[in-house]
């Protein structure tokens, strides 16, 4: 291994991780590449709530084994929540695909690590596991912060939407024909959610079932207030496009007010991310430029206060003040 992390030894150690790296993301574009021809069956699989069509003959045996892992792996618990997470963010990805991203991404970890922590063997192999640890959750804050920016623009069209929806119903529209003409005229995302939600329904089921599955993408309050009312409506009757216009004039209130909120804490917000991010990118590019002057940090000896005790408080310390300040500036509406 000393003889493997040597500093000749580190362009060829570099250069075969590099062509590890091509290959993994060549196998990804090419599942992700199958996984855009999909057949109807597949795409008839979100709606029909598990039974699969019968795959057809004349598919290649290397799909249909991908396709096998795939359905594998997404029954399991943790699969599941992934292909719920998915979901929420609109991405095209199987449960294997976004795996594979995962595992592309701890490898890349592991060639930065390599080239961070240069300074000693001891440093590389530290550096690496760390790296591949961290870069593996990249997709992860990926899915999380598209989820989150579909989330807040659904939110911000939702009392729109909701008007709308007040406006056909007085019209003499029915339910359903108001959702249609939601998803047509709508913006997106709202367009594509309350699309699913009338194909949902043209498939076979009930507007309550189609309306929960909405729910569970866009976890949403203001949706849940929503739904409720159109459920508690189609049980005991009432004026549904009266109700809706008092929650849609909530749900307006409520945006308009987080909007102010989210202006009043940017500066809270920004303070936050500058004051992790500053000494974190500030210690790796001293490691680039200067390996030698960082590695007293990262040098295993006894007693243990350089390479232990001084790397780790720091980022505790950095931790405990980027969550109080977000927890200072997260205020509920």
């Amino acid at each position: 291994m000393e003889r493997l992390l040597a500093p000749d030894m580190l362009p060829v150690t570099l250069a075969g991780l590099g062509v590890l790296l091509l290959l993994l993301i060549g196998v990804v574009v090419l599942l992700m590449r199958q996984s855009a021809t999909a057949d109807v069956s597949q795409r008839l699989e979100t709606y029909t709530g598990g039974g699969r069509v019968q795959e057809r003959s004349n598919e290649p045996i290397t799909r249909q084994a991908i396709e096998r892992i795939d359905s594998v792996v997404a029954r399991s618990k943790q699969g599941s929540s992934i292909k719920q997470e998915l979901a929420r963010a609109d991405l095209k990805l199987t449960v294997a695909e976004f795996i594979g991203l995962k595992l592309g991404a701890a490898l890349l970890g592991v060639v930065f690590g390599f080239i961070l922590g240069r300074a000693s063997p001891a440093a590389q192999i530290g550096s690496a596991i760390v790296g591949a640890v961290v870069f593996s959750f990249i997709p992860n804050i990926y899915v999380n912060v598209r989820a989150a920016q579909r989330l807040k623009a659904f939110n911000n069209q939702l009392g729109d939407v909701i008007t709308m929806m007040a406006n056909a119903l007085r019209g003499g529209y029915s339910f359903l024909q108001t959702l249609d003409m939601v998803a047509r005229e709508a913006p997106e995302p709202a367009a594509t959610e309350f699309r699913r939600v009338v194909q949902e329904v043209g498939l076979g089921r009930s507007t309550e079932e189609a309306l929960q599955n909405l729910l569970r993408r866009v976890p949403s309050d203001d949706l849940d207030l929503l739904i409720t009312a159109v459920s508690i409506q189609m049980e005991v009757g009432g004026n549904l496009a009266q109700i809706l216009d008092t929650i849609g004039h909530t749900i307006r209130e409520r945006v308009r007010i987080k909007g102010e909120i989210s202006t009043l804490t940017a500066q809270g917000r920004i303070s936050s991310w500058i004051i992790t991010g500053l000494p974190i990118g500030l210690a790796m590019f001293i490691t680039v430029v200067n390996p030698t002057y960082m590695a007293p940090l990262f040098t295993f000896g006894f007693p243990p206060e350089a390479w232990c005790c001084m790397p780790v408080t720091s980022l505790f310390m950095i931790a405990l003040g980027y969550f109080a300040i977000q927890k200072i500036i997260d205020i509920e509406v």
